[in-house]
């Protein structure tokens, strides 16, 4: 399944409201997410937050068919959760995602599966 790994700094400031929102996306609102995620064909997606000492950078990984599609979807759905979260995004990052990114979707360069395991003797 295709993936797509992104990292954005995540202003010290902000954090608290970040880490409430990630909260809550696997909380009290994850059915929300979860309908917005499967409208938007993601299989899985997992978020981190990577302690640096420049401060927290959140860590996201996402797999779906078509990860570039699901970008768009996300950035032009109308459904009031995706309006909301785009607001969050653009808050807390200053992330736009109704305008075309400044750079290239990030570049995988390992997909890498363990093969399968016959048990032994």
């Amino acid at each position: 399944m295709p993936m797509i790994v992104m990292a954005q700094p995540i202003p010290p400031e902000k954090y608290e409201k970040w880490r409430d929102a990630i909260s809550s996306f696997g909380g009290s609102r994850s059915e929300e997410y979860t309908a917005a995620r499967t409208r938007q064909g993601v299989s899985r997606q997992g978020v981190f937050v990577h302690h640096t000492p420049e401060g927290p950078v959140e860590i996201m990984v996402m797999e779906s068919d078509d990860p570039g599609r699901t970008l768009g979807l996300i950035a032009t759905s109308q459904e009031p959760f995706d309006v909301e979260f785009r607001e969050f995004l653009m808050d807390v990052f200053g992330l736009d995602l109704s305008r075309s990114p400044s750079a290239p979707l990030p570049e995988q360069l390992l997909d890498w599966t363990a093969p399968s395991r016959v048990p032994g003797p």
